[in-house]
């Protein structure tokens, strides 16, 4: 097994973070206004560091941090494997949460190359990005010899929606899901970010030794070009989304091998790019 060991600094405890809070309210209707409550999804500052060195600033649902921040790190191509994060440390404090990691000497000059600075929107995939070519990247091509039919597809976005506990209860967070036609869903994360959702499951599959390339990515969410960057990396050979992509997401997965079905709704959805493997 890897050596990863995720712990909690002095300033709280994992077991205290909550991904809800119920909140008082009061209510209007047509018939009359009363007071009472609604459950809304937590979200705060989450920092994510390297060396002691904070990297990025993102707001997001303090649950399944570990996840998250190996996940980044995955995606985000400053680490190759998940055990070379080594210790992944949780500490609170007054102003947010801190998720700590330490690299090796060998990845420290790849993480000053690509240095961000990201304080911003819920999940903001390329605030602060160095430059237009980084921005643009394209993603490893993905391969494979995965192939689904349009009833996995339809079941597959079926299992996700049933799946999303924390939505259920709030109404108002992402989720990003792994599912295998041998197994069903294997994997779910949520957050109130979508790109954070993805990171989550990235973390979630590399700690659990999952092979993208088995399976198929799905989105609540729209899918801009950082989504499908972040599938290809984990090498998922379909990436399925409830709404529609954007321009460069359909060419970025067109270049990167990716089979994009995006506007899925119970009676169908769209194809975007590399059908085939559908049998479309």
């Amino acid at each position: 097994m890897p050596h990863n060991r995720v712990s909690v600094g002095s300033g709280g405890s994992v077991g205290a973070l909550s991904g809800a809070e119920t909140l008082p309210v009061v209510r209007w209707r047509a018939d009359g206004v009363a007071a009472s409550q609604r459950v809304a999804p937590t979200e705060t500052p989450v920092a994510i560091t390297y060396d002691a060195s904070t990297y990025a600033v993102m707001m997001a649902t303090p649950l399944d941090l570990e996840d998250f921040a190996i996940g980044f790190s995955l995606t985000e191509g400053l680490i190759e494997t998940w055990a070379e994060a080594g210790e992944v440390e949780v500490v609170a404090n007054a102003l947010g949460l801190e998720v700590r990691m330490w690299l090796g000497s060998e990845r420290r000059a790849r993480l000053a190359t690509r240095r961000r600075h990201m304080a911003g929107p819920t999940g903001c995939g390329l605030c602060g990005v160095d430059s237009l070519a980084e921005a643009a990247r394209t993603p490893p091509v993905v391969g494979g010899d995965l192939t689904l039919t349009p009833q996995d597809i339809l079941a597959a976005m079926a299992a996700m929606a049933s799946a999303q506990t924390l939505n259920r209860e709030t109404h108002g967070v992402h989720a990003a899901a792994f599912w295998r036609t041998a197994d069903g869903l294997v994997a779910i994360r949520e957050d109130v970010g979508r790109h954070n959702a993805l990171d989550k499951l990235a973390g979630a599959l590399a700690r659990q030794g999952e092979q993208g390339a088995t399976g198929a990515i799905l989105l609540t969410s729209r899918v801009s070009v950082e989504m499908v960057q972040k599938a290809a990396v984990i090498g998922a050979p379909i990436l399925a989304a409830v709404s529609a992509p954007t321009t460069l997401a359909v060419r970025t997965a067109q270049a990167a091998g990716v089979t994009l079905c995006a506007v899925a709704r119970a009676d169908g959805f769209e194809v975007f790019t590399h059908p085939k493997r559908l049998g479309l």
